[in-house]
């Protein structure tokens, strides 16, 4: 299985600007944002950087911590872009901004795989604030967007009136994704495209526990039922766990070996503008025909 590299460069609302001694410095639209990377183990290009918040973490393992303002961040939020999808930025309790920029790469692949597909119908579990999911409805294709958090889901209900996609034929479901996933076997459903981005331990909305290692196997088995020889993709991203590229990869390559097409593994980062240099956010993996 080959390697590759999917990698984030610059757009106008969005930047990795500077990034070393295990900080990243980026821009969010008119904001600018600090934020811990330990894998930002070089020395960064400068060493004054202006921010309007940074993320102080706590001192427990399970990601606590603080915003510390110096600028006038709007707390609710602000209206960013990419490509011709509007949505929301804001900083959370969980030191991210509302969406994950490092996936703008994905964004676009899926697109591509999609296109020129009649009636193309895809499915996004663990679909959080939904600008994956928008990226693929605003080209015309059928969306289920399934996320355990209502919070999350109502957000990317109200990122897709403020991209004028609520028109879009989504559906837009509180649910356990493994559960979700599993009855729709059960019903004998199919999707053109599946997209996966599951958290390393989560609940769903009736306590369900979910932990990666135990729960991805049966659900990448789930997600190839829904899959066949018509389809074009499954990507799978992981984030934040001592897990290689080629153990997901692996364990897509089994599932899906009785389906022309291919798999690949490897890693997403982004380019920063300072220096071009990448800096890793995450491992992939993707069936795609």
């Amino acid at each position: 299985m080959n390697l590759a590299m999917m990698i984030g460069e610059p757009w106008t609302d969005y930047g990795l600007v500077d990034s070393g001694h295990g900080r990243k410095l980026e821009r969010y639209g008119r904001f600018r944002f600090v934020r811990p990377e330990p894998q930002a183990m070089w020395a960064p290009a400068s060493a004054e950087w202006k921010a309007d918040a940074e993320f102080i973490p706590g001192s427990d393992e399970e990601g606590g911590g603080r915003w510390q303002y110096s600028g006038q961040v709007p707390r609710d939020g602000w209206p960013m872009k990419w490509s011709d999808v509007a949505f929301t930025a804001q900083t959370t309790p969980f030191r991210h901004l509302g969406f994950f920029p490092d996936m703008a790469p994905v964004w676009t692949w899926m697109r591509e795989r999609l296109a020129g597909v009649d009636e193309a119908e895809a499915l996004n579990l663990f679909g959080y604030t939904g600008v994956g999911t928008l990226a693929l409805a605003s080209r015309g294709v059928k969306m289920v967007h399934v996320d355990a958090s209502k919070k999350s889901v109502e957000g990317a209900r109200a990122n897709a009136r403020l991209a004028g996609l609520d028109d879009r034929p989504v559906r837009w479901m509180v649910d356990d994704a493994t559960k979700f996933a599993a009855r729709e076997v059960r019903r004998g459903r199919r999707y053109d495209g599946i997209l996966l981005d599951p958290p390393k331990f989560g609940r769903g909305p009736e306590g369900e526990v979910w932990r990666l290692e135990e729960g991805l196997p049966g659900l990448i088995q789930d997600c190839r039922q829904l899959l066949d020889h018509k389809s074009r993709f499954l990507f799978l991203t992981v984030y934040a766990v001592r897990m290689s590229a080629l153990a997901i990869g692996e364990l897509v390559s089994q599932a899906f070996s009785d389906l022309p097409g291919k798999v690949e593994a490897g890693e997403l980062a982004v380019r920063e503008e300072a220096r071009g240099l990448l800096l890793p956010t995450a491992i992939w993996a993707r069936w795609s025909r």
